[in-house]
């Protein structure tokens, strides 16, 4: 029996001006949205999933964690818990930083989430050595794993502008646990000129959730900028999200594929146009993969 299509959804940071993360090189939108609102707008566009962002929370409170999950519920949408924006562990020096990832896990179950992502480091630790940081998320990581199998939990380290495919593999395997996998950002690999087909070959069967973006170069910055490459709809950027998306099928993914922009390029003066424009596209690949 041929499975079905591929769900989608969207991980909340594609509105991070609006929580009120304002890069830089960026304008204030004028007005501010709440969790609550983006899960409706999830709704709204037909997807299948949402990732959420603690750092937009406006608390952990039960109660308060109790009612979102009960309009996740409604909404009859999947979901995932995303921890680590914007530098996670910090290449595994900040014990604060791993304190508040694990006190997170119990947050993720309350929600009705099994996967939570989580961040080792970032593009700020990217030049400093990097088998020093995999040598200390590995420790991290060993702890973290156990109190995510007491919670029924699974972590997903995103490559987040900091680390090669292979040293991903590398982390994952030096970690050697079942309840740690990847989440699997389409474009940030290609911020490091990892080719992104060629790292889901090498992790496709360990990717727990996604972030699905495109990027085309934005002739407004530097070279040197991360945000060289900008975000673009799905489909409008150079990124194979197809063949992504066909691997990810051909290893037995469950997930679904998280729409996610960052930095828009400045085609794209909308990110809900983005968004909606994303989805469409995506749900074509999900059908083709």
């Amino acid at each position: 029996m041929t499975a079905g299509p591929m769900t989608v959804g969207i991980d909340n940071y594609c509105y991070h001006r609006f929580f009120g993360e304002i890069y830089a090189q960026q304008k204030d939108p004028g007005r501010r949205i709440t969790i609550e609102w983006f899960v409706d707008r999830a709704k709204q566009l037909g997807v299948d999933g949402v990732s959420l962002e603690s750092c937009f929370f406006s608390g952990f409170e039960p109660a308060y964690l109790d009612g979102l999950k009960s309009q996740l519920d409604a909404a009859g949408l999947i979901r995932v818990f995303a921890w680590g924006h914007p530098d996670g562990l910090e290449g595994g020096k900040s014990k604060t930083a791993y304190q508040e990832m694990v006190e997170m896990i119990p947050h993720a179950r309350r929600l009705g989430a099994d996967v939570m992502r989580v961040v080792g480091s970032s593009l700020m630790f990217r030049f400093e050595n990097h088998q020093e940081q995999i040598e200390r998320l590995t420790g991290m990581f060993r702890e973290a794993v156990r109190v995510a199998a007491d919670h029924g939990v699974k972590l997903a380290i995103e490559n987040h502008i900091d680390f090669t495919s292979d040293e991903i593999v590398q982390l994952l395997d030096q970690v050697d646990s079942d309840h740690l996998g990847v989440n699997f950002d389409t474009a940030n690999f290609a911020r490091l000129l990892d080719d992104p087909v060629k790292g889901m070959r090498k992790l496709a069967p360990r990717v727990l959730a996604t972030h699905i973006k495109d990027l085309k170069v934005n002739a407004q910055a530097s070279v040197d900028d991360w945000f060289f490459f900008s975000s673009t709809p799905v489909g409008d950027g150079f990124v194979d999200n197809l063949a992504l998306a066909r691997l990810l099928k051909e290893a037995g993914y469950k997930g679904f594929l998280a729409v996610e922009t960052d930095f828009l390029h400045p085609d794209y003066a909308d990110e809900d146009e983005a968004v909606a424009q994303s989805v469409v596209a995506l749900k074509k690949i999900a059908a083709q993969a």
